[in-house]
């Protein structure tokens, strides 16, 4: 049976194309009827995944090609669920690695197929979206070579195969020439080089059975789900299997359910036998890295090793006046078990406690503000109310010296912002490596700068390129603490009373900035409702009326209209804080204000 199933990972940078190529694959394959009413990326199967147009958790289907069984993995694209991305290639025997054809290779193609390399998976390359008017497939395709090059790769590794694809037309060629010519039809190719160039799952179904969990899910009607592959040996429903955590036996207990993947689905069944992924049900207490094997030979496999985190941020309860008045889950107990859990589950974040002095807190540490902004969005969407302290950078010592961790940044901006660009990431410690043009007018730039100097610059930077840039990053390593940067250089407004704002105030408040909050919105001591245009905090009144008196006359009556508030986003707001600044999220609100909540 194991010579009939390729394990395969699909990787790449963010918005190459995995889902949609995936999708390609699951029509063609013929999982789906004619007439059926699928939906566009249907492995994205998380709401905040369809609503932000990117991956977030890596997600298992299959799919049958000339009786070969092929499971394919679709991985996250960006930086910060690189922990998805790293337990993943534990799970398979081969990666298809996605490129863009016209965008190249960027920070997280580096990274996924650093991981892969390492784990000596062969590799099958695809230069994706060949359709595109601004594509340089060649160009790419010596990119390609250059990164593996770069990353040390061995003479054998260099050997793999190309194909040039359309994911959203469902079509994959060997050579340029077709794909210029337009001659593919269909993904025949694709399928018939991962059953050629994957090699079947190593190991031996007749020695004692031995599983990774590399994911765990939740069943309804069987509990926790452990997911991974089965590296040695069969599983049968009833076999006395022992749960391996850090090398040493936890328990021994019966297997109650077997689960293999036919399509979208899970299906039941009552024995697999190596080289299969699986869901198997029955041990509750098994964790992502444990090993499940046979209770008469028990053996560990090594476990799943995965980069530290490189930001903190604080969890603790809503302690403003509004608190209670928007969510339903407010005490520090169940924001403990809720982030609890998710450290389960999600093999990049750590929770640990201790935090400010008026709550208790919890620190909690992910790759990256987009990874801890999609945490708050699942909690705020489950009914949790929240005070979040400002990102933090992780500190170690490397070699008795303090040291920050360090971001490679590759910018592709319009040639007329490059100038505020440079500016902009010197005056974060950022150092410039290389500056290159591919023509259109755009040109790219690579930047070496600590994390620390990133913290509230994206949006920043979308403001500075009017919108039209593109900001990719990701960890390289640490580097020596850079001392102090230069964080927000403009002030707050900030409200020094409770009430409701009124118009009337804030037209004469615009004149000094920006103004993030509307007539009618509940304020309170120390909520931050606008941006000074200069470097000063300003407690002012939002909620001032005007003084009536007995003469009315058109031409004495002020026309008040107000210039349209600036929201943030959770990610925006959770960039813009300073240190002495905290975040209130509850299921309707996200609103920034100050620590100390008082003038003096």
């Amino acid at each position: 049976m194991d010579k009939n199933i390729r394990n395969a990972a699909i990787i790449a940078h963010v918005d190459h194309g995995k889902t949609t190529l995936v999708d390609a694959m699951l029509w063609q394959s013929g999982l789906f009827r004619d007439n059926q009413q699928v939906r566009e990326r249907v492995m994205d199967s998380m709401d905040l995944e369809r609503e932000k147009g990117i991956t977030i958790m890596a997600k298992n289907t299959s799919i049958v090609y000339g009786g070969v069984k092929i499971n394919i993995v679709d991985t996250p694209g960006h930086a910060d669920f690189g922990g998805e991305v790293e337990r993943t290639l534990t799970m398979v025997d081969g990666v298809l690695l996605l490129v863009d054809a016209a965008e190249g290779p960027l920070p997280q193609t580096r990274f996924v197929l650093q991981k892969a390399l390492a784990l000596r998976l062969p590799v099958i390359c695809i230069i994706n979206k060949i359709d595109r008017p601004d594509r340089r497939p060649a160009e790419v395709l010596n990119e390609i070579y250059d990164l593996f090059i770069d990353l040390d790769a061995e003479e054998a590794q260099l050997e793999f195969p190309v194909f040039y694809t359309n994911a959203k037309a469902g079509v994959a060629v060997r050579s340029l020439e077709e794909a210029e010519r337009g001659l593919g039809k269909d993904l025949e190719p694709l399928f018939k080089a991962m059953v050629e160039y994957i090699p079947e799952p190593p190991g031996d179904p007749r020695k004692p059975s031995q599983f990774l969990v590399t994911s765990l899910d939740w069943s309804d009607y069987v509990g926790r789900l452990a997911i991974g592959p089965l590296r040695r040996g069969t599983l049968k429903v009833g076999d006395e299997v022992a749960l391996m955590k850090n090398g040493e036996i936890f328990l021994k207990s019966p297997l109650k359910t077997i689960y293999t993947y036919d399509g979208l689905k899970r299906v039941e069944t009552r024995e697999a036998r190596q080289g299969d992924i699986l869901s198997l049900g029955g041990l509750p207490d098994a964790f992502i890295g444990d090993t499940i094997c046979d209770a008469e030979a028990p053996e560990a496999l090594p476990p799943v090793v995965v980069d530290e985190p490189t930001l903190t941020m604080e969890f603790a309860v809503n302690s403003s006046p509004l608190a209670g008045k928007e969510g339903a889950i407010l005490t520090s107990r169940k924001i403990k078990e809720r982030l609890e859990k998710e450290a389960l589950f999600n093999v990049s974040i750590r929770v640990s406690g201790g935090g400010v002095p008026d709550a208790e807190s919890y620190q909690v540490g992910a790759r990256g503000e987009l990874q801890l902004a999609v945490l708050v969005e699942t909690m705020r969407r489950e009914s949790f109310e929240l005070t979040l302290g400002a990102p933090r950078i992780v500190v170690r010592e490397v070699d008795g010296v303090l040291s920050e961790p360090l971001e490679l940044c590759v910018i592709d901006v319009p040639e007329e912002y490059v100038g505020v660009v440079t500016e902009k990431m010197s005056a974060r410690r950022g150092q410039i490596l290389k500056l290159s043009n591919h023509g259109q007018g755009r040109a790219r730039l690579e930047v070496k700068i600590p994390t620390r100097g990133l913290i509230g610059y994206r949006g920043q930077f979308l403001t500075d390129t009017r919108g039209t840039g593109l900001f990719n990053s990701l960890n390289i390593g640490h580097i020596p603490h850079q001392g102090p940067i230069r964080g927000r250089s403009n002030g707050a407004l900030i409200s020094d009373r409770k009430g409701v704002a009124v118009t009337y105030a804030l037209y004469h408040l615009q004149p000094r900035g920006f103004i993030f909050i509307s007539p009618g919105d509940p304020v309170y001591p120390g909520l931050v409702i606008g941006e000074n245009s200069r470097p000063e905090d300003i407690w002012v009144n939002p909620c001032k009326e005007k003084k009536l008196t007995n003469i009315r006359a058109s031409g004495t009556d002020e026309a008040l209209r107000l210039t349209p508030p600036r929201r943030f986003s959770l990610e925006d707001a959770i960039s813009y804080m300073r240190e002495d600044e905290v975040l209130e999220v509850t299921p309707k609100s996200v609103r920034l204000r100050k620590r100390k909540m008082t003038p003096n």
